[in-house]
């Protein structure tokens, strides 16, 4: 599957329910390398179910702040030429710096989620 030797970055942040839905992305997929991008209570109170690296944004920032955290922190980290990305948690302004980050850095996105048959594309 095209998903395979991917690395994954999932946003997660805000929204009922959203912690156990990235929790499962992890779980039930083999991905290169994880990146989480969140804020101090997520470090503090999210426990991954494989090693995965956070990426620490303050959603008191700007947009363009927001973005050049992102990018900062994932630059040169990045495994081949696109990323799976996962944007069921957090907020609409975070989305956008998420993906303006990983665009920014010239790799392509393909936006996968849980469903019912698994991990997969949407």
């Amino acid at each position: 599957m095209f998903l395979s030797g991917m690395d994954l970055i999932a946003c997660l942040t805000t929204g009922k329910g959203t912690w156990g839905h990235v929790n499962r992305l992890i779980t039930e997929k083999e991905w290169d390398t994880i990146f989480l991008v969140t804020n101090e209570f997520g470090r503090e109170n999210f426990t991954p179910s494989k090693k995965s690296n956070f990426v620490i944004v303050d959603p008191r920032r700007g947009m363009e702040e927001l973005r050049d955290d992102i990018k900062d922190q994932l630059n040169g980290h990045i495994k081949g030429t696109e990323a799976a990305v996962n944007l069921v948690s957090g907020t609409g302004k975070e989305h956008m710096a998420v993906i303006s980050a990983i665009l920014k850095l010239g790799y392509g996105v393909r936006f996968v989620a849980v469903t019912k048959d698994g991990v997969k594309e949407v």
